[in-house]
């Protein structure tokens, strides 16, 4: 019963391997979490099929408050429109418990890659198009979507490379595998202040205190192209309401604690944490515009 709640361990979902964004978020919380409802919540990262294992796997279990997951805004507001074989409703097949934290994302070359900033790098891939390759965390998420999106913003076309995760998606731009790649603040600034690869723009409206060198999209020449991430928690649908009350309640209180703030600022990640039906709104706000550009771009992904 809701009222007995929780009596034993909790599990929560993160789509994707340990070592990104949404990796950092998930363990921020659970570890307070953990303090805070007294049973361990102990984090399972299963990633593949663009979030979609993950999600599928969270909106089958069981709605007894003992499963959640970290969702992201790749799982939610893209992927349903161009994974017509998934098997959940990004709205229907969750109750939303609250936002949690935001990023921007970060463009970024290969150390061999003969670009040194956003100007040179659209006119080289305006030159051969095709020919310069770019990295994501998979296909369907964020990663892969700004990618899609600065393509269209610039009238380029790059070669997309999907990884499992955002760990060997970056492996792969230290290696030189690929020239560039899309993901987080928190996955790419630390390689970016450590000399291992070339950060080309932040796609924040400001620049971003982690890299005070590295410009925004529109001071880099690249119009309309902001993308703030999100990740969000959610429970199978039909989870009862005193659970989510009580899950929302503890998650607004941790994201007001000064050492979360911290923690997250350091990584480059913003406390965004809401009212479920607030979040709600964010994921159906994001829905219609990621469609949009999925549709503008004609990307297919399965």
């Amino acid at each position: 019963m809701a009222s007995e709640w929780p009596n034993r361990s909790i599990k929560l979902v993160v789509p994707f391997p340990p070592g990104g964004a949404a990796d950092t978020v998930a363990r921020v919380y659970a570890d307070k979490l953990t303090v805070a409802l007294k049973q361990p919540v102990v984090i399972e990262n299963k990633a593949g099929a663009g979030t979609a294992i993950a999600a599928e796997a969270v909106a089958s279990a069981d709605p007894d408050g003992y499963t959640l997951s970290l969702a992201p805004a790749g799982q939610l507001a893209i992927l349903p429109h161009i994974n017509k074989e998934i098997r959940y409703d990004p709205l229907k097949s969750f109750v939303t418990i609250s936002n949690l934290a935001t990023v921007p994302y970060v463009l970024a070359a290969a150390p061999d890659t003969p670009v040194a900033n956003a100007k040179e790098l659209i006119a080289a891939a305006r030159k051969d198009p095709g020919k310069l390759t770019y990295s994501s965390c998979g296909p369907g998420t964020l990663c892969h979507l700004s990618g899609e999106l600065f393509e269209t913003q610039t009238g380029t076309r790059l070669l997309h490379v999907p990884f499992k995760g955002s760990a060997p998606a970056v492996n792969a731009l230290l290696g030189n595998v690929v020239n560039l790649s899309f993901d987080t603040l928190t996955v790419l600034a630390p390689q970016i202040r450590d000399g291992k690869v070339k950060g080309l723009l932040v796609t924040s409206r400001e620049r971003s205190p982690q890299l005070p060198d590295v410009p925004t999209a529109a001071e880099a020449g690249v119009t309309d192209f902001v993308v703030d991430s999100w990740f969000g928690l959610v429970a199978p649908a039909g989870t009862p309401a005193e659970i989510i009350r009580r899950l929302n309640a503890e998650i607004v209180r941790i994201g007001a604690l000064p050492d979360v703030e911290a923690r997250l600022d350091a990584q480059g990640l913003r406390v965004t944490t809401s009212t479920p039906e607030g979040f709600t709104d964010t994921i159906k706000a994001d829905y219609g515009r990621w469609g949009k550009v999925i549709k503008d771009s004609g990307v297919q992904v399965f």
